[in-house]
């Protein structure tokens, strides 16, 4: 990628991590990158399209991270996703905010879809790890409650910094055991998925009838 590319969007993720995007005007993120606005619409054509192109860009890079790396129990893997999720966190803390920045008004069309994105991956490397090809609502409901968990712990890890990361990560993996444990008392068949995770459990449709 072009380096001047690359240093536009930077400069506007930092500046989006920070403020609306409603806010930031060209002219902010060329005076940011030490740029001209000509610079900026050369690359990009407007502000909208540089928006969508540094948040798809942080994305890719966070998504790249979250494939799996097989090798462990289930708990484990998912524990590593983890830890390279929140590398991603420490490493790109103005692309991480700049991603889950804002409410549901913000979270519309593609800058809704790039987000929903990285869930989607999200959530398919714990179905993937946990060897679940279609979960029940029980267990749809208790991950994507999970992955909220752990967005908003990213934020408020990189506003406050006041617990350490290997802590804050054992911490949202336990919470993750603990609500599967809530979820099995809810749908019988997914005590397999809790008391078998740290087995790596066999291809298995979560909801239905547990391995024998």
């Amino acid at each position: 990628m072009d380096r001047r590319r690359e240093e536009l969007m930077a400069a506007a993720l930092e500046l989006f991590s920070r403020h609306d995007a409603e806010d930031v005007s060209i002219d902010d993120v060329a005076t940011a990158a030490g740029a001209s606005r000509a610079l900026v619409y050369h690359y990009f054509g407007g502000k909208q399209e540089l928006y969508v192109a540094a948040l798809r860009s942080a994305a890719k890079e966070l998504e790249d991270r979250l494939r799996p790396v097989s090798g462990g129990t289930a708990i484990e893997e998912m524990a590593a996703g983890l830890t390279r999720y929140f590398d991603f966190v420490e490493d790109h803390a103005a692309g991480f905010a700049a991603l889950l920045r804002g409410g549901p008004a913000n979270r519309a069309g593609e800058v809704g879809e790039i987000v929903e994105g990285v869930r989607r991956r999200l959530f398919k490397m714990m179905t993937n790890q946990m060897r679940v090809t279609e979960p029940s609502p029980v267990l749809r409901t208790t991950l994507r409650s999970w992955i909220a968990t752990v967005e908003t712990a990213g934020l408020d890890w990189l506003e406050k910094r006041d617990i350490e990361r290997p802590a804050l990560e054992r911490l949202l993996v336990d919470q993750m055991v603990a609500l599967l444990g809530v979820a099995a008392s809810h749908d019988g068949p997914l005590g397999w998925a809790l008391s078998d995770l740290g087995r790596a459990p066999a291809a298995h449709e979560a909801g239905g009838p547990a391995p024998s």
